[in-house]
């Protein structure tokens, strides 16, 4: 019933939706021109609807397959591919996955090429501006040039082109366009292998791609060198858990035998683009960053099980990547069957295989390694020299890139490049700088990616993700031979010894990446005493590693690694429902550590009724976010109300610019450093001098948590009412999952929520997440090649609103239910055939 009314929610939303851009769009409206013949009745944006709502069983014709292809589907709209060929295999994977989320597919590499504005006008600018700068085009461009045509990576990115092409096609003869085509007029471009390439760098950009240097340096010119090191360190000051805790090899740093595409060839003073006009904008201007283009959040969990801690031995995975929860998700589900590949669980729209699940013998999940993957160079640049650089003892020209970026109802902006041999020029932050970006070099990740899915053992699944590059990722494994594992691979750079990467560098070459970190010697682990593998985003080595990973602002301080331990500690013998549970744990582990001290804080003091009647909500709780929980919100707010009450008089006095970078500088969001090293004082170093404000009225932990309790009760009783009992968590934290399109009405509604981004069922930092468990995955081997795997994601596997497909599996998320991997019945099937 709950699914039904979903659906006639979203019909009415997406039909007010569109009546509107109608109203504006059938005349036109200042620069936007009227679509004409897009508004048809009959045709354009009304043909859309059934060519894409109902998927029943038919017979189809795809010119480029060698032998049929049978794809059948699950009544959720999960799908399976059996096919004689691995090339036809990849032609059905893109042609069922262009046939449901083909408006999701041309979005994304609108994005990642700066083209967006071509389909919805100046709004686009700003994200085409900054992708054009960064260069995931040149990228995606420089890839496919090096990649081997009859490589496993060339096959399937050519096959998959032809299956989302022979769609298109199907498009262009019915004239049943998707819903934003039909309103704007705008037709979408053949796709290519290139294409495939920028969506992967799209992600690898949201999950990699950060502005931590930069931010670095702003602290360093407010608050000064000592407070930004003690506050925002290199090394966390509170227990961390690593899952390589050594010894520890040192080897000299691994050559980047790649060359990045956005880097300038010193003796080079070439151009490219498309533009011959003057160029209107350049690099030199501050492009923003908009939130759609960087890494703002980390949150991910994967765990393997093995021995004694599996009821009845063997292995057992689960893992839970957080990004972006969206309509439609970033994940769509998929079984690949052929000679080369039996592989099923989530795939990435636009990229062929799949990136998390299982294959005959083995399964893994993946974290973001969080490792430092964006350098910032402050190139020496010359007044007289507007067009040069000074790099290893002489003066280099740039490089020019320029590009006419076209606006739809608009006319075209032309941009220009500039390309050091760093990277491209970029003002970021209000810093001009020279951007080396690891995913900006011309790897092969899709190759070792495949080479994954084929593996059947942990050497096998390592060896073939030695060419994985970017992101840096955590693998977590298990298999059926009841081996568990865990690795970091991806490029880590290396800069000489002196140099600090977490600031700003020297562009005159004394600081240039010397290579990256040796694989053998990346933080592994393999079947270890413990039976457990755990990676929760945290550092995964101990201090004493020999190489640069990052700083406290790039790592997760290990709260949900702490939940996730205890529970293997208290249990054992664990079930797959044990993991569904686990997976859906909403204990914040900072709470079990500072209530405490709150609670002993507040011992002897004056309180009145209601402050009182809030502190013992607290006393007894099990810290535990759970939507009905008062005390979760008395938590909440307290911690808020403690990291504003000792950090902001500094803020305030330093002058921190938080409107530069609200993600890391604004203590609305607490930078996670700050939440770290305030633990670290409340409970070993009570005495600190940053409780202290800079006007010098002394005082210490215990006299800033009672300020900050009482400010909290106050704060809690104007949102909420009187009545601490009544302070459910849920009141003030909610989920929502938003319209890719950003179009109100199509998204799903918002509703009360329990987590935070401590808590293992995580949310983002803001009372309202669209942050979370993108997919959640649990495989329980029970035999050689057998196993039982479940999985689900927040969305639907179509990207149509008025599809039964749409948002159909959100409610199964949000009930913490899960559905087989690979399900056995069908309720369609297509057949797909070679033929004009």
């Amino acid at each position: 019933m709950a699914s039904k009314v979903s659906r006639a929610i979203h019909l009415v939303g997406s039909t007010a939706v569109a009546l509107a851009v109608l109203l504006v769009l059938g005349a036109g409206y200042g620069p936007v021109p009227a679509l004409g013949k897009a508004l048809v009745p009959g045709g354009g944006v009304w043909a859309s609807a059934s060519a894409q709502n109902a998927v029943r069983s038919e017979t189809l014709t795809l010119p480029a397959l060698d032998k049929p292809v049978r794809v059948s589907f699950t009544a959720e709209g999960y799908a399976s591919v059996d096919a004689e060929t691995d090339h036809d295999l990849f032609i059905a994977q893109g042609y069922v996955t262009a046939r449901l989320r083909f408006t999701q597919l041309d979005l994304q590499r609108r994005m990642g090429q700066g083209r967006l504005s071509e389909l919805v006008g100046a709004a686009g600018l700003k994200s085409d501006k900054f992708e054009l700068n960064l260069g995931l085009l040149r990228t995606a461009r420089a890839r496919w040039a090096a990649t081997p045509r009859d490589s496993a990576a060339g096959q399937a990115l050519t096959a998959y082109a032809a299956g989302v092409n022979s769609w298109l096609s199907r498009l262009e003869k019915t004239g049943e366009w998707p819903t934003i085509y039909g309103l704007t007029g705008v037709r979408p471009q053949k796709w290519t292998p290139i294409d495939t390439l920028v969506v992967q760098g799209v992600l690898t950009q949201q999950m990699n791609f950060n502005t931590i240097p930069v931010d670095y340096e702003l602290l360093r010119r407010s608050l000064g060198p000592k407070l930004t090191e003690e506050w925002f360190p290199v090394q966390a000051p509170t227990k961390q858990h690593p899952y390589d805790s050594g010894p520890y090899k040192d080897l000299p740093p691994e050559p980047l035998t790649v060359r990045s595409s956005n880097a300038a060839d010193p003796s080079s003073t070439s151009t490219a683009g498309a533009s011959k006009a003057a160029a209107r904008t350049s690099s030199h201007e501050d492009v923003a960053l908009p939130d759609s283009v960087r890494q703002l959040d980390f949150n991910s969990n994967a765990w393997a099980a093995n021995g004694p801690e599996v009821a009845g031995g063997g292995a057992m995975l689960a893992g839970d990547p957080h990004l972006a929860t969206t309509l439609p998700s970033y994940w769509f589900q998929i079984s690949l069957r052929s000679p080369g590949y039996q592989v099923a669980g989530g795939s990435i729209p636009g990229v062929p295989g799949v990136l998390v699940g299982r294959n005959e013998h083995i399964s893994w999940s993946l974290t973001n390694a969080q490792t430092v993957g964006t350098l910032y160079y402050r190139e020496k640049l010359s007044a007289e020299r507007p067009d040069s650089y000074y790099w290893n003892g002489a003066w280099r020209p740039m490089k020019k890139v320029r590009y006419s970026i076209p606006v739809r109802g608009g006319s075209a902006v032309e941009l220009t490049t500039d390309l050091t041999v760093h990277g491209p020029m970029m003002t970021v932050l209000g810093q001009r700088v020279s951007v080396n970006w690891m995913g900006n070099f011309a790897h092969n990740d899709l190759n070792a990616l495949l080479a994954a899915n084929r593996a059947s053992d942990f050497a096998g699944f390592r060896g073939a993700l030695r060419d994985w590059k970017a992101p840096a990722l955590n693998f977590v494994y298990a298999d059926d031979r009841g081996h568990i594992g865990s690795f970091v691979a991806g490029d880590v750079p290396q800069t000489p010894k002196g140099s600090q990467p977490w600031l700003l560098l020297s562009g005159t070459g004394d600081e240039d990446v010397v290579g990256t970190i040796p694989y053998e010697v990346m933080p592994q682990q393999y079947d270890p005493p413990s039976h457990l593998v755990a990676s929760t985003n945290q550092r995964p080595t101990d201090p004493d590693y020999p190489y640069f990973l990052g700083t406290s602002m790039n790592f997760d301080p290990g709260y949900r690694q702490s939940v996730i331990e205890r529970f293997h500690t208290d249990r054992g013998a664990l079930r797959p429902e044990d993991y569904t549970t686990l997976q859906n744990d909403v204990t914040d582990d900072l709470a079990v550590r500072l209530v405490p001290e709150l609670l002993k804080a507040l011992d002897g003091t004056k309180l009145t009724g209601q402050q009182r009647a809030a502190r013992d909500l607290l006393t007894g709780w099990n810290h535990s976010m759970d939507t009905d929980s008062p005390a979760a919100s008395v938590w909440w707010t307290f911690l808020d109300s403690y990291v504003h009450e000792v950090f902001q008089p500094w803020w305030d006095e330093k002058k921190v610019p938080a409107s530069k970078d609200r993600w890391i500088l604004d203590l609305d969001r607490s930078p996670i450093p700050l939440r770290e090293v305030l633990e670290h004082w409340t409970v070993d170093d009570p005495d600190n001098a940053a409780f202290t404000p800079p006007d010098g009225a002394r005082r210490d932990a215990t006299q800033t948590m009672r300020t900050a309790f009482r400010k909290a009760v106050t704060d809690l009783a104007g949102k909420l009412g009187d009545r601490p009992a009544a302070w459910d968590w849920g009141k003030l934290h909610t989920r929502e999952i938003p319209s890719i399109t950003g179009a109100p009405g199509l998204g799903y509604e918002r509703y009360s929520a329990g987590g935070d981004p401590w808590t293992v069922n995580a949310a983002g930092g803001e009372l309202n997440s669209s942050y979370g468990p993108s997919i959640r995955l649990v495989v329980r081997w029970t035999g050689r090649g057998t196993a039982d795997a479940v999985a689900i994601y927040p969305g639907g596997q179509s990207d149509t609103p008025t599809s039964p497909w749409y948002d159909n599996l959100v409610e199964f998320w949000r009930d913490k239910k899960y559905l087989p991997l690979r399900a056995p019945d069908s309720t369609a099937t297509w057949t797909l055939r070679a033929g004009e």
